[in-house]
């Protein structure tokens, strides 16, 4: 497994003529993974909307009007039935998103750390997505049972800071750095589709390639582009610059699972067979993926007994976490205060969706 990749390597690869692309993707995933497999994740908004970040892909920023229903943090109760119900449907992995800058030490957190050891011991995969976190949190988490931890660096370095200016490229690295401290797994992918270059997909791939170890978890996501955000007006990305995107991404990093995310409302079954066919090995199921539309799950049974693909066991690519009870931690809570980014830079389209939401209200 390569560690070095460099943009130009990478965009020689992307831009192939399709069918060798495809070709070589299909080769190399087969000599890493089973073809006819495919991980089924869940994920679930344990707390929804008023983020105050400014990414300018999402409808939770609490900054712009999206007409997203807000709630406060889950109980455990609810988000254990809402597990069991993943499970009985054929997920074998819960992802919990909470609309946070960064997690901070108090009941919200130990109760997501209850959540965590209560789907551990439904024989699922957990994972998280709950902004930064610092080292001491990253343990907490580990030993409650965690099995992966979701923070994507969502384009390259160069073009993030036309994305977001309330935290630096480098939060999200320092954030996978304190993950990697730990046994949990990183999950880290991007999004595309938001006005980027073809240079700036090849230097998302570029970062996340030159991890070493390599992300186990690389999430593709095509843009929705949601009304009231500032890149409401974005037109979507064709089929073919998904299935580039999925192949290329499967090539620099082989043994990674690149799951389908954000945007499958939008592909057809054989657009998503292609994906499949180039590499793609892990989806989103349910109706919705924290507040943006996504297929049925039955539908994606259907579609998985019509090209003969089976849903990938829990823990099949590394043993199930031990659950340490909060009794028994030693990690304690440190109160911490971590002084995360905020670059503060004007994004001219994040300021005016800004100053309609203000006009709406």
């Amino acid at each position: 497994m390569r560690h070095d990749w460099n943009r130009e390597e990478i965009l020689e690869i992307y831009n192939k003529p399709l069918m060798e692309l495809l070709y070589e993707a299909a080769t190399v995933h087969r000599k890493n993974h089973d073809p006819n497999t495919v991980q089924v994740s869940t994920l679930l908004s344990i707390k929804t909307g008023g983020c105050p970040e400014d990414c300018g892909y999402c409808p939770q920023a609490a900054r712009y009007h999206t007409n997203i229903e807000g709630n406060d943090l889950m109980g455990v109760r609810q988000v254990k039935a809402q597990a069991l119900r993943a499970k009985a449907a054929g997920s074998s992995r819960v992802c919990m998103g909470a609309a946070w800058r960064n997690v901070k030490d108090g009941e919200e957190f130990d109760q997501v750390l209850e959540m965590v050891r209560t789907i551990n011991k439904l024989d699922m995969e957990v994972c998280c997505t709950l902004g930064m976190i610092t080292e001491n949190q990253a343990q907490r988490l580990a030993e409650a049972g965690l099995y992966a931890y979701n923070h994507n660096l969502d384009t390259s370095e160069d073009y993030y800071k036309d994305v977001i200016s309330t935290r630096a490229f480098q939060d999200r690295l320092d954030t996978i750095g304190n993950v990697r401290k730990t046994n949990v797994t990183v999950c880290s992918g991007g999004i595309i589709g938001m006005g980027e270059k073809l240079e700036d997909r090849a230097g998302m791939l570029v970062a996340l390639a030159t991890l070493d170890p390599q992300p186990e978890s690389v999430p593709i996501n095509a843009l929705v582009a949601v009304p009231g955000t500032p890149m409401e007006e974005i037109e979507p990305i064709s089929i073919w610059e998904m299935v580039r995107m999925v192949a290329t991404t499967r090539i620099v990093m082989p043994e990674t699972q690149v799951r389908l995310s954000a945007g499958r409302t939008e592909m057809s079954r054989e657009g998503q067979a292609m994906c499949f066919f180039a590499g793609a090995n892990s989806i989103f199921a349910g109706d919705k993926l924290l507040t943006t539309p996504n297929p049925d799950v039955n539908e994606d049974m259907e579609m998985f007994k019509m090209l003969g693909l089976n849903p990938q066991r829990a823990f099949e690519k590394k043993t199930q976490p031990q659950t340490v009870e909060a009794t028994e931690s030693k990690h304690a809570p440190l109160g911490e205060k971590p002084k995360w980014s905020r670059p503060g830079h004007n994004i001219p389209r994040n300021e005016e969706a800004k100053s309609k939401s203000k006009t709406k209200a």
